[in-house]
């Protein structure tokens, strides 16, 4: 099976060390990217390990396929314990950082240990430099890469940094590449934060090169020609959709539809674009650099998920504003859904929906822990008690869009996470709006048929995250294709993602995690059996434990 190559690159922040470690077992085993941070941080971070603590690891990955031009392939990962949820968790980013990354000799990077100084870690092929940067404290995601191009020649793609919000232990803060591409969900800003470094950059000059079938050329080609809305409007075009059919959670959770959707949604944002955006050496281009004409305000977004986030859950209808939290959270640092989510909540319980400059000066207050900001950058599971709102989270993280209250088999997919309420770990909703052929298409409603799905599909997105090969491939990047890809048959695929996801579960399992966590801030009717179905499913123990003999070694 094609597999990432090289040595693990560990950088010790304490000492300002650097080692190199033969990690091919890993490689072969697990791939690349999610993969390959997940076995590494499952066996080198502590069970009982402080997400805020120098024993906390954060390892940044790449797939083989990021040594191709391939379409879909411009995205990195990064795993590490997430101070949001608890858990073992990992992210990936779009952009162009992932071939910078692979060009410095190394298929994975570690962080370990924290700095007594703000620094830049500046990763090459020749060796690890540690630059001191006392100025660029709270500096702002642009007035680092400003930095770095200004001291040291580099572009914004070449840097992964974090915001105010990172610094200052957001339990949702982001890593940010390329100035508006994140590392996104889980605090791994925070964790990147709490070890006192500024921005990592990586610069090299290694080639490398993949013999790949045909079948290549054919993604790319098909990726170019594709007509998908995707390419005009992102995940953006879902807006309207997803509030006909009640799966847009507005006003805090409280409704499922809002009456404003037309005026942030996808058309709307279309109008916006200025010109194509794409990640690094994708011919399917769908970014969204957007431009507001009246006020010259330039972002790239908002997506679906921040529309939801900063729009309806908000109450607000004004796209300009919700471009404006978009460019907000990018600068401070911040992950725009649970960001979003925690702003709902805060106007929830001041009766304050649609209030757009509170929305604003709170995205602020969050970044730097002002004020009330100091509670709501702790996260909803924490806050919502002093908010007096309910704890719309699962494991701890906010909720995403495409609302499990119409989409049951996502309600099972958010539950059963071991990400927590997140929406690209087992996306089912794609089978239930549905955005797959109709052979495939599930009813929303109802769990038959669905525990089985999941389980195969969160194999098979872990395993695109170890690829890495992004999510939206879904109708270029076939099985069939992916077994010609990566040279081995479909079911080989599936066991290395359910590995991956396996050893999250441990992981999560040894750090107290069990059945009560996968749970819903809703009832649905049936979900206990379609949940024990799951486990019985991945032979997993009805408590949501892995046995001793299904844990990968």
């Amino acid at each position: 099976m094609l597999h990432a190559t090289g040595p693990l690159l560990t950088v010790d922040v304490s000492r300002r060390e650097t080692t190199e470690t033969a990690c091919d077992d890993v490689l072969t085993d697990y791939v690349g990217g999610r993969g390959v941070g997940t076995k590494l941080a499952h066996d080198r971070v502590p069970f009982d390990a402080d997400p805020f603590g120098p024993e906390n690891r954060l390892v940044f990955a790449a797939g083989p396929l990021q040594a191709s031009r391939t379409s879909f392939t411009g995205r990195l990962s990064c795993t590490g314990l997430s101070p949001l949820t608890g858990g073992l968790l990992s992210s990936n980013a779009g952009g162009f950082l992932s071939r910078h990354f692979l060009a410095t000799g190394h298929p994975a990077v570690e962080l370990v240990g924290a700095s007594d100084d703000p620094l830049v870690v500046h990763v090459r092929d020749d060796g690890v430099a540690f630059e001191a940067v006392p100025d660029l404290a709270d500096a702002v995601v642009s007035e680092v890469s400003a930095y770095v191009e200004e001291h040291h020649g580099l572009g914004a793609d070449q840097v992964a940094c974090v915001g105010p919000a990172g610094e200052n232990r957001v339990r949702f803060a982001a890593i940010v590449t390329t100035d508006h591409r994140t590392f996104g969900r889980g605090g791994l800003g925070a964790v990147m934060g709490s070890k006192n470094v500024k921005a990592l950059t990586f610069d090299g000059s290694v080639e490398r090169s993949l013999d790949l079938p045909d079948e290549a050329a054919a993604v790319h080609r098909e990726a170019a020609g594709s007509d998908s809305v995707m390419k005009r409007q992102g995940t953006a075009g879902l807006t309207t959709y997803a509030n006909e059919v009640g799966a847009l959670p507005t006003r805090y959770f409280s409704e499922r539809s809002f009456e404003g959707a037309a005026a942030i949604g996808g058309d709307a944002i279309e109008t916006k674009k200025y010109k194509k955006g794409t990640c690094s050496s994708c011919a399917f281009a769908c970014k969204l650099p957007t431009r507001d004409e009246e006020t010259g305000l330039e972002t790239e977004g908002p997506e679906y998920e921040t529309v939801m986030a900063f729009g309806a859950n908000a109450g607000v209808d004004d796209l300009h504003a919700v471009m404006q939290s978009n460019d907000l959270c990018d600068e401070f640092g911040l992950d725009t859904i649970s960001c979003g989510d925690v702003v709902a909540a805060y106007l929830a319980s001041e009766d304050a929906f649609g209030d757009v400059d509170l929305v604003h000066d709170l995205v602020e207050r969050i970044a730097y822990r002002e004020g009330v900001g100091d509670l709501l950058a702790e996260g909803i599971d924490r806050a919502h008690g002093d908010l007096g709102v309910e704890n719309w989270t699962s494991k701890g993280m906010e909720f995403s869009a495409h609302d499990g209250r119409a989409l049951h088999g996502q309600a099972l997919a958010f539950a059963t996470s071991n990400r927590g309420a997140d929406h690209l770990y087992g996306s089912m909703y794609a089978y239930e709006y549905p955005l797959v052929e109709p052979e495939y298409a599930l009813d929303r409603e109802g769990f038959d048929g669905k525990p089985a799905r999941l389980v195969e599909k969160e194999a098979r997105n872990a395993f695109l995250d170890s690829g890495i090969v992004c999510r939206f491939s879904r109708d270029v990047v076939t099985d069939e294709r992916l077994e010609a890809l990566f040279d081995a048959d479909y079911e080989d695929l599936l066991a290395v993602g359910e590995r991956v996801v396996t050893l999250e579960r441990h992981f999560n399992n040894r750090r107290g995690f069990d059945r009560s966590d996968d749970a819903l801030p809703y009832d649905l009717p049936g979900f206990e059996a379609a949940l024990s179905a799951y486990y019985e499913a991945r032979g997993w123990n009805e408590d949501g434990t892995v046995p001793a003999d299904l844990i990968p070694e």
